[in-house]
Formats: C-alpha cells, sequence, structure tokens
C-alpha cells in the first residue's frame, strides 16, 4: 500500500514547533522583563527595611514600594544611575514630612530612607532631643511607650507635628544622647533638604557627616506603602515560616 507521508511530515516538523515555541516563550519573558523595568523605573520600586534607624514607622523587614513618580525622575531613577542627564525631569518638590528613599549623597549608590524634615533655605537645630525648625519649636507629645512586636522591647515614644501638619511617632532611646543637641543650626542650602530618622537615637541622617544634606536630584521615590512584612532574620520565601513570623497587620498600610 502506499504511504500518504503524513507521519514524516509531522517528524519532519516537530523541530520548527519546538523552536517556535521556544521563541514564543523567550519573546513572552522578554516582555514581562520590560514591564517589570518600566514599573520599576517610572512607577513603583520595592525596597526591603534593613536597619532600625526608622523604627516607629517602619520595621526591619518591611517591603515597601516608593512612588517613583512622586518627585520625578533623575539618573538615580534608573537602574545602577547612569550619568545621563542632570537635574529632574517632570520634577516636584517633595514635603515636609514625606518618607522618601533617596541615593546617599556621599557615594550616589546607597539606597537610603529618612523623613523629609528641613526645606531649602530652612534652619533646622536640635536641642535636648526636640527639633526647631527657623527657630521654632516643632511640638511634640509624650504618648504611650513603643514596644517592638518581636522583643516587646518598650522605648519612650512622642508625637512629632511638622509646621504643615503631618504628624507622626518618633523614639527616644537614650536621654541627652550625642544627636540630641545639634552644636549649630544647620541651614539647609538650596536645592537640598535636611532628613532625619523616626529612631532619633539610632540613625545616621543629616545630623551626620555620612549624610549631611541631601540633594534633590538624589531623591528615588516617596515611601507610599508596606507591600509585605517579615520578622528580623526571615525571608518572604520562607513561606513556612509565615505563620509565626509573617506580621500580616502590617501589610497594605500606607507610610
Amino acid at each position: 500500500m502506499a504511504q500518504d507521508g503524513s507521519t514524516e511530515d509531522a517528524t519532519a516538523r516537530e523541530p520548527e514547533k519546538k523552536k517556535s515555541e521556544l521563541w514564543d516563550t523567550i519573546v513572552v519573558l522578554l516582555q514581562a522583563f520590560a514591564i517589570a523595568l518600566v514599573i520599576r523605573t517610572f512607577l513603583f520600586q520595592p525596597f526591603v527595611i534593613p536597619s532600625s534607624s526608622m523604627v516607629g514607622t517602619l520595621l526591619i523587614g518591611d517591603y515597601l514600594f516608593a512612588n517613583k513618580f512622586a518627585y520625578g525622575f533623575s539618573q538615580h531613577s534608573l537602574p545602577f544611575s547612569p550619568d545621563l542627564f542632570d537635574g529632574r525631569i517632570l520634577g516636584s518638590d517633595p514635603e515636609r514630612g514625606d518618607v522618601a528613599v533617596f541615593k546617599l549623597p556621599s557615594d550616589g549608590s546607597t539606597d537610603y530612607i529618612k523623613r523629609v524634615i528641613g526645606l531649602p533655605g530652612d534652619s533646622v537645630e536640635v536641642r535636648n532631643g526636640v527639633v526647631f525648625i527657623n527657630g521654632e519649636e516643632v511640638p511634640r507629645e509624650r504618648i504611650d511607650d513603643f514596644v517592638h512586636p518581636e522583643t516587646g522591647e518598650r522605648v519612650p515614644q512622642y508625637r512629632e507635628t511638622l509646621p504643615n501638619g503631618v504628624t507622626y511617632n518618633v523614639l527616644d532611646l537614650i536621654d541627652n544622647s550625642m544627636l540630641d543637641t545639634s552644636p549649630a543650626p544647620f541651614v539647609v542650602p538650596e536645592g537640598h533638604y535636611f532628613m532625619m530618622g523616626d529612631n532619633r537615637d539610632n540613625s545616621s541622617d543629616s545630623r551626620t557627616a555620612l549624610v549631611g544634606f541631601v540633594p534633590l536630584e538624589n531623591f528615588v521615590g516617596r515611601a507610599d506603602l508596606i507591600f509585605f512584612s517579615m520578622a528580623e532574620g526571615s525571608s518572604p520565601w520562607q513561606v513556612w515560616r509565615w505563620p509565626s513570623d509573617a506580621r500580616f497587620d502590617r501589610m497594605f498600610d500606607g507610610i
């Protein structure tokens, strides 16, 4: 009986089919990568909190989204901060009280997160733990102690209110610490900002030479939302630890 050749044709087409499927997979992966890169560069970038400098507001192990378009875009909005242009595109000024991610001015690469306290032209001074802006005391009210969710440690806590009405909690770990009184008022240069951590005695911020004043172009984005949170020392990939270590009550909290 004569053969119609259909089996042989199908076998011959099999490598081409596999090659086409592989190419389709590569295209889908490239498209997904491009979409993720656009979102990360222009919309929202995830960060994890590695230190306790913002405790009271942010804990070690909090995962948050930084709003990239809140302040417009600079070279630091792009991965690896390529030196492609100066200044900001579609720039918008940070507001007093914002919690912002920025690149450390001394190296231009390390991500820091602090609160905007002083605006360009402001005079900022700290006296016995109390902040003064342009000679006016920033009111702070003693509230219930901060209790760490894992360790149970209790720390004195205050409610601070900035001149524009933004309120937030700050911690005071040590009376009369090195950072509690500034040697002289800090006068913020034009185009720069004065940043402070909410954990006032455990924060390298604009009160220190390491950070100093932060140029506007170093701002990466405004911290807007905690989308996940794990106890210190745990990883979100360790799903078996979620029942004990995931802080479900912090997820989707605004900042």
